[in-house]
């Protein structure tokens, strides 16, 4: 996965006098110079979201204690993480008195759930204490490419961040729900995201894709071909490491198996749009969880073919129907 672009906020103090010589008058309109070229040609290549719930109060606290709880994240109503937030002491940030963030979404990391243009993004906190009362907030921003002036009395700014905003609830009970839309400009236009939407599955649907589910788990077998061939696509994992490793084939030696389930043993969820989200009524969707490694000693060899079957068969699944008729996975 390539480095995200982090916020960057860059200062200029009003203790400094602009007035004190020619030179410090030519340094403030050479910066001036170089933020007005690059402001005009900035362009957005990253939306993010940052979710705190708390106790405290940022306007006079140089730190506030994070409520724990669980955070689940949806991407166009589709799942895309569970995290948990642990009751952590976190800093008030910048002049803004920003709180650190328990959760961190930058939208350039959610891959192909992201699509070019419209885009929501929900946020559902469930705290460990439902009695407790808390603060909670979703402030988000576009990232540009390159730093634009933000200029207040006696302060001027440059900065990489745009349209920052905040929601900020500050009397909270029990699970709070945020949502969000936005753009994003800078995703990839794929087509299953032009495809038309499923709003019900009939049961020949559902045994279709489990056909689907059921030739993917055949994908692990010597020579493993389709199986390099499927994580040839993987961003996170280099295909020819996986190779080199021979992890797969020692997996498979020590007894290692896939399980594709059955139509009756799956749960389809629809989203509102293309997307079906696909995950077993019990247990992880292909079976695969710690106790399916054990059997492979070496750590190296078990960390490899843990993260390389993950990729290709995690705890939920993406299926899609095209236009015709015809359903395949694209997640």
């Amino acid at each position: 996965m390539r480095a995200l672009p982090q916020p960057v906020r860059v200062s200029l103090s009003s203790r400094i006098s602009f007035n004190d010589s020619g030179m410090t008058k030519l340094a403030f309109g050479l910066l001036s110079l170089w933020i007005f070229a690059t402001a005009a040609s900035a362009a957005v290549i990253n939306v993010e979201f940052k979710f705190t719930p708390f106790v405290g109060d940022p306007g006079t606290d140089k730190s506030v204690q994070i409520v724990p709880g669980k955070a689940a994240i949806f991407i166009n109503n589709i799942p895309f993480a569970d995290e948990t937030v642990q009751g952590d002491e976190v800093p008030v940030l910048f002049e803004e008195h920003e709180v650190a963030p328990a959760v961190w979404v930058p939208m350039s990391s959610v891959g192909a759930l992201l699509r070019k243009g419209q885009n929501k993004i929900r946020i559902e906190f469930t705290p460990n204490d439902p009695a407790k009362k808390y603060r909670a907030q979703l402030r988000w921003a576009s990232v540009t490419d390159t730093a634009t002036e933000e200029e207040e009395p006696g302060n001027m700014r440059a900065t990489n961040q745009a349209n920052e905003g905040v929601d900020d609830r500050k009397s909270v009970t029990g699970k709070v729900v945020f949502e969000r839309d936005f753009t994003a400009v800078f995703a990839l236009d794929l087509p299953w995201h032009h495809y038309p939407a499923v709003t019900s599955l009939t049961e020949e649907d559902k045994q279709k894709i489990a056909t689907l589910l059921k030739e993917r788990a055949e994908w692990f077998k010597p020579d493993f071909g389709a199986l390099y061939k499927a994580l040839e696509d993987n961003e996170s994992l280099k295909v020819e490491d996986v190779r080199r490793a021979q992890c797969l084939e020692a997996a498979y030696k020590a007894g290692v198996r896939v399980q594709a389930p059955e139509a009756g043993e799956l749960n389809f969820t629809t989203t509102g749009g293309p997307a079906v989200v696909v995950t077993k009524k019990e247990g992880p969707l292909f079976g695969l969880d710690e106790k399916t490694f054990a059997p492979i000693k070496d750590e190296d060899t078990q960390m490899c073919a843990g993260m390389a079957l993950s990729a290709i068969y995690p705890a939920k699944l993406i299926a899609v129907k095209r236009p015709e008729g015809k359903w395949e996975i694209v997640l």
